[in-house]
């Protein structure tokens, strides 16, 4: 079945063109460069891996609880539209809300495989290059797994969120090689690992907890690439130039958190966006969910040296400020931390069934 019937609703079969802008850039030195970009590429390819072996794709997902998470989740819990639905109805919701998520990280996932090979190409440092490669790789691997997930478990798919479009199109259509660092690695990059930790941790069912540690295993190092290559160049800008960027962000931000609304959903449903609003932000767990997707975000921005007085306003306006504390180091440890253990315990369950089994059969023949 094509992608296209899946849509909830119409999107165009003809492609979606970026114009392509900047420079592509040749290095003819091949020295070793950073040591601690150079272990991150080597990392990246000792890490590589193939999601139609490491995932179990034979775990049985329902379309109407994906996630099985307690329903205050969702923004109009509790409200007079929540007791309007039928369970069949809040069922729908689910599968809508969970498509819906899912979605924008796939268009997101494609996003960023576009974006890391534009790096590849306008980076001036071949140790970049080098791990950009990696990622560019690394994303194929996630616009497989999360359209793979739509299609086969959820059966729906939702267009791309026109917030997350903006800022993909304006990080791709800047000349200066560093924007698509800043808006990929840092922004979209950033926010969508939040995403992913904040379902990974709570979600009670064991293929989206599969995807999503795994998938995250790969981006803490996408994100380490970001800060490693941004940090050492903004040293380097005037006055001037760091407030370009800072601008970005600001806007960037901004269009990241008005994405997560999830509008289109409600709109399925016959709620007026702007009550919609209203409602996320009396929602004490979409307060929460919104914070915490700037957990990653704020401590980067952060550490690649643009922290002046109006970006911190900024975070303190829309209530993140304190993310600025966050300990990214410990964080992406713990993302990879948490993949390792994942495929621990499930390869121990496997050898203990295998061993059953071979037990079975041997006493079976023992008898006979």
């Amino acid at each position: 079945m094509s992608t296209h019937d899946l849509y909830t609703a119409p999107v165009g079969t003809s492609t979606w063109n970026v114009p392509l802008a900047g420079d592509a850039r040749f290095t003819w030195e091949y020295d070793d460069g950073r040591d601690r970009l150079l272990a991150l590429y080597q990392k990246g390819k000792d890490k590589q891996w193939d999601s139609v072996k490491r995932i179990d794709w034979d775990l049985e997902v329902d379309p109407y609880n994906a996630l099985g998470v307690p329903d205050q989740s969702l923004a109009i819990y509790g409200t007079k539209y929540w007791d309007q639905l039928t369970e069949k109805q809040r069922g729908e919701l689910r599968q809508h809300q969970v498509s819906w998520q899912f979605s924008q990280f796939v268009h997101g996932e494609q996003g960023a495989m576009i974006t890391a090979a534009r790096i590849v190409e306008s980076v001036p440092d071949m140790d970049s290059k080098f791990y950009s490669a990696t990622q560019t790789m690394d994303e194929a691997r996630h616009v497989e797994i999360f359209s793979r997930f739509l299609q086969e478990k959820m059966q729906m798919v939702y267009p791309i969120n026109t917030k997350l479009q903006d800022l993909l199109n304006e990080t791709l259509t800047d000349s200066r090689w560093d924007m698509p660092y800043l808006g990929m690695q840092v922004l979209i990059e950033g926010l969508a690992l939040a995403a992913f930790g904040v379902i990974r941790d709570i979600t009670t069912q064991p293929l989206p907890k599969q995807i999503l540690a795994y998938v995250m295993q790969d981006e803490a190092r996408h994100v380490a690439f970001g800060r490693l290559a941004l940090r050492d160049y903004y040293k380097q800008l005037s006055a001037v130039e760091l407030k370009e960027r800072e601008d970005f962000v600001i806007e960037g931000c901004y269009l990241m958190r008005d994405r997560i609304r999830g509008r289109e959903v409600w709109e399925n449903f016959g709620i007026d966006p702007k009550e919609v609003d209203e409602m996320v932000e009396n929602s004490p767990y979409m307060r929460m969910f919104q914070s915490l997707l700037f957990s990653r975000i704020v401590p980067c921005v952060k550490d690649i040296g643009l922290w002046s007085e109006r970006i911190q306003q900024t975070y303190d306006d829309m209530g993140v400020l304190d993310m600025s504390k966050a300990d990214l180091e410990a964080l992406m440890s713990q993302d990879e931390d948490i993949a390792e253990k994942l495929d621990a315990e499930r390869f121990a369950v496997e050898e203990t069934e295998r061993k059953a089994e071979v037990d079975a059969v041997i006493a079976a023949e023992a008898a006979q």
